[in-house]
């Protein structure tokens, strides 16, 4: 028996040694993962990227978010926002107001020029054929002025420029998630609950003036860059939602089952509120939306912090050595013939090979 136990002794003093050699080719796997995941076109993912810091904007209390007591329509960000807001606050708002004025007019000075003490035999007149054109041709005059303008605003919103970011809207009861296909980095967006929610767990952490307004921020917010054009294709996979930023000027529908488009671009950075715009069940109101705006490096070094790579640059021809280190110790020397007469029972070094294409052929 002791002699069993120093044999087993002296067995693991050999096998440790030999692990230690072999443990540094396990190394480059790591970090060569990232350049196996990365898609053709983008840059790879450095090791170690996913530890890149990105400091989020706090959230403003006059932009993006609703203002208590406030009126009319949010201050609008996009170029289809402000177009929007000027047919409505120019255009129609005059049109509206001019016609409810005269047709207040008018009814006031009916009751009195045809009041009973004036008029105490009624007319008997019921056709005035001049009346009647005015009647006739004055609306249709309003509605083609409103239909110019308006016309013109749907043509620019729905045929939009070329998209230099794109951006899946997945609805869910009850949360946002997020895919960037371009770029590999997908997530979720869940409501940040108050320090005093008796709801929220412990591993959730509580909202801060910083987070935004309550009931409208998110654990993660969609970073967007300023000054580009982001084309966001929406959908659902359970019941319809509909994926709204008031200063965007987007309320777009998710259904499950279609691809639904809508656009934006944002030249002023900041943090822009929303939350789903259609009842979608019993916590349909805790589907807030947070979308951050942000210059387009610090967008790089928001995706880099996600995991994921920037699109446009080649990527790096893979090292050939990578996934099989070479040393001089594997290396079998040139033209080495066998020497005479050497051991039979002597291993002959056999150049280093891929294993399993070997083994597969």
């Amino acid at each position: 028996m002791r002699l069993i136990g120093w044999a087993i002794v002296l067995a693991a003093a050999g096998l440790a040694p030999a692990a230690a050699a072999q443990a540094p080719q396990a190394a480059p796997t790591e970090a060569t993962t990232n350049a196996a995941r990365a898609t053709p076109g983008q840059t790879p993912v450095p090791a170690g990227s996913l530890g890149v810091t990105f400091q989020h904007t706090p959230a403003a209390n006059d932009i993006g978010v609703p203002i208590k007591a406030g009126k009319g329509i949010q201050e609008q960000v996009t170029p289809i926002g402000e177009e929007a807001a000027r047919f409505h606050n120019v255009w129609l708002m005059i049109t509206i107001t001019l016609i409810s004025v005269f047709v207040l007019g008018l009814l006031l000075w009916a009751i009195y020029r045809y009041r009973r003490g004036a008029n105490p035999t009624p007319s008997r007149n019921s056709h005035n054929t001049t009346i009647e054109v005015i009647w006739t041709l004055v609306p249709v005059l309003i509605l083609v002025a409103i239909a110019i303008p308006s016309i013109r605003l749907l043509r620019h919103q729905y045929t939009p420029p070329p998209a230099d970011l794109t951006v899946k809207v997945i609805g869910h009861q009850w949360y946002w998630s997020y895919e960037l296909p371009d770029h590999g980095v997908s997530f979720d967006s869940y409501m940040l609950k108050e320090g005093n929610d008796p709801t929220r767990q412990a591993n959730q952490r509580a909202r801060t003036d910083a987070d935004g307004p309550p009931m409208l921020a998110v654990d993660e917010r969609l970073v967007i860059p300023a000054g580009k054009v982001v084309k966001f294709i929406v959908t659902a996979d359970d019941v319809i939602h509909s994926w709204s930023i008031p200063a965007f000027w987007i309320k777009q529908d998710a259904n499950p089952g279609q691809l639904h488009q809508a656009w934006a671009r944002v030249d002023r950075p900041g943090v822009y509120f929303g939350q789903c715009s259609e009842l979608c069940g019993a916590r349909h109101g805790y589907m807030p939306i947070a979308v951050e705006v942000v210059p387009p490096a610090q967008f790089a070094a928001w995706v880099a912090s996600k995991g994921g790579s920037m699109p446009g640059a080649k990527t790096p021809a893979p090292d050939s050595t990578a996934a099989s280190p070479v040393s001089e110790s594997n290396v079998a020397a040139p033209a080495a013939q066998p020497q005479t007469g050497a051991p039979s029972g002597a291993a002959v070094q056999q150049p280093a090979t891929n294993q399993a294409a070997t083994a597969q052929n």
